[in-house]
């Protein structure tokens, strides 16, 4: 079977826990990474009840030979050393899913320096790496780089500039690699409630929806399983906006 990838796969509710399961029913292998230190800067916090065997068990149930591997992608070398561990135990790696993301909420005025430099980090230079070190390693055949994205940005500066800057690496990549049968595409999910919302954010945002609800990890999954599938494989160099109307 092919093998993904699947980066920020630490929280039961998240969108990577349900693009991996996805990818498992379609037929994929799975490797999965997480760091729990990092989930526990973010403003949700950890996963109290974390438990990674649960997603194993999830993918294993439908048929996906499957590993976890814990990566701070803050460090440079973790990239390169992440592709080359899963090579080792499930095979070179076909489709890419940057499902990761370090947010601290912050603005203009009063984002630190070692804050700012961390999101792009972690957002940006690790997605780079990791698509250079993908394509080094491609099999014959290429594959898909899919990317999550978003435009949340006032209030959010460091976050949103950091994902500003990973839709153009995905797009030149597009172009880049293409001759290699790799396709990059970014999705863009709009609000998906996987733990960070209170209620008066979550209401609000409802409000602002046209389709009268908030999007689920399940609706971000079937897409990113369609266009790392060989029928999205005409679809390249796109962002495209899953959210429901959102962003109309």
């Amino acid at each position: 079977m092919p093998v993904a990838l699947v980066t920020g796969a630490g929280r039961r509710n998240g969108i990577a826990h349900a693009i991996a399961v996805a990818l498992a029913e379609a037929g994929w292998d799975l490797a999965v990474t997480s760091s729990a230190e990092r989930d526990r800067e973010m403003p949700y916090g950890g996963d109290p009840d974390r438990d990674p065997a649960v997603l194993e068990r999830e993918l294993l149930a439908h048929g996906a030979r499957t590993v976890r591997i814990d990566a701070d992608l803050a460090d440079p070398d973790a990239p390169g050393e992440l592709i080359a561990a899963v090579d080792a135990e499930l095979g070179p790696v076909s489709a890419l899913v940057l499902s990761h993301a370090y947010s601290v909420d912050s603005g203009l005025l009063d984002t630190s320096i070692e804050s700012f430099d961390r999101h792009f980090a972690v957002n940006t230079r690790a997605a780079w790496l990791l698509i250079r070190a993908f394509a080094a390693q491609i099999p014959a055949g290429g594959g898909s780089v899919v990317a999550l994205t978003s435009d949340h940005t006032v209030g959010n500066l460091p976050y949103g500039a950091s994902k500003g800057a990973l839709d153009r690496i995905v797009i030149a990549a597009a172009r880049e690699l293409g001759s290699l049968g790799i396709r990059c595409n970014l999705v863009n999910p709009g609000p998906v409630d996987t733990g960070w919302m209170d209620d008066e954010t979550r209401t609000a945002l409802t409000a602002a929806q046209p389709s009268g609800r908030l999007g689920t990890p399940d609706d971000a999954a079937r897409l990113v399983r369609f266009l790392a599938s060989d029928e999205g494989r005409w679809v390249t160099g796109q962002l495209i906006h899953s959210d429901g109307g959102f962003s109309v």
